[in-house]
């Protein structure tokens, strides 16, 4: 990505030099490790409250002292709000096209725990997006994770991830979190679990529409940063991770989608930029 030298949001609240409290995972999750793994599994747009209480009993405290960021940390900062300008700059766009107004969201880098409006949550439930503040929480320990664990290399990676939690703010403005959530009080685990998904991978969508304007109106992004975010999509699909996890995949428990779902409505935003194609909630549209 052709990041250097290019505008930087201000919306970006950097917490790491507060340090923090994590949580040291043992047992329960077999395969590449603890904290890895809910990390990856989580790392799109996971319930942080859910991911958190059942941590509890099952990991001890950790502290993470304040200390001056390193050179690479300052960069990862920098890199993380560049992204974060280029995806405004689509949504205030686009949401102008249609006669709204856009309300940018602030995201918060943090190390180890965060305090929020959905709780005090540790780095294991991943990147997330708080509808109550309207924050995007992003620990930038993962992506290293990310990138040995899960074979998902490349900085656009990182950027999808960003992109993707934006779409869940995306989602909460134009109302469809609010809608969602009031079906699923009244649904079955199962029901609910598969509007999770639709949610998920109508994020993945979003994503795609960002980086198709990203990609039409500036040097931004090549096609190996596409293929990046096209691999990292696919990584974090519920069925590969389940079969890494504990060797088998069940259907029912999925929350983000499998990873040809994932690549496919990544794909479909990206290709038609297009917020009309975005339904994923049609019955025969998964």
């Amino acid at each position: 990505m052709r990041w250097q030298g290019r505008r930087q949001s201000g919306n970006v609240e950097d917490r790491r030099r507060s340090g923090g409290r994590g949580l040291a995972i043992g047992g329960g999750i077999g395969g590449v490790g603890g904290i890895v793994i809910l990390v990856l599994y989580l790392l799109l747009g996971g319930n942080p409250s859910e991911i958190t209480q059942s941590l509890q009993g099952e990991g001890t405290a950790t502290s993470t002292e304040a200390g001056e960021l390193s050179e690479k940390d300052k960069e990862m900062g920098e890199f993380v709000s560049v992204v974060l300008a280029d995806i405004e700059d689509v949504w205030n766009q686009q949401f102008r096209k249609a006669g709204e107004e856009y309300r940018e969201p602030r995201l918060v880098l943090f190390t180890g725990q965060v305090e929020s409006a959905c709780g005090y949550n540790s780095a294991a439930v991943g990147p997330f997006y708080c509808p109550g503040d309207e924050n995007v929480y992003l620990d930038l320990a993962f992506f290293e994770d990310m990138q040995r664990e899960l074979n998902a290399p490349g900085d656009f990676a990182l950027a999808y991830v960003i992109a993707h939690e934006v779409g869940h703010h995306v989602q909460n403005l134009l109302g469809i979190n609010d809608q969602v959530t009031t079906q699923q009080a009244r649904l079955s685990e199962r029901d609910a679990n598969q509007l999770t998904v639709r949610m998920e991978l109508q994020a993945d969508f979003l994503a795609g529409v960002w980086a198709y304007y990203a990609r039409q109106s500036t040097d931004f992004l090549d096609s190996a940063d596409i293929e990046e975010g096209i691999n990292a999509a696919g990584a974090v699909g519920d069925d590969r991770i389940m079969q890494q996890t504990q060797g088998y995949v069940v259907p029912d428990a999925f929350t983000h989608g499998t990873s040809e779902q994932r690549i496919r409505w990544f794909r479909k935003g990206l290709e038609t930029g297009d917020l009309s194609q975005g339904d994923t909630f049609s019955a025969a549209r998964l």
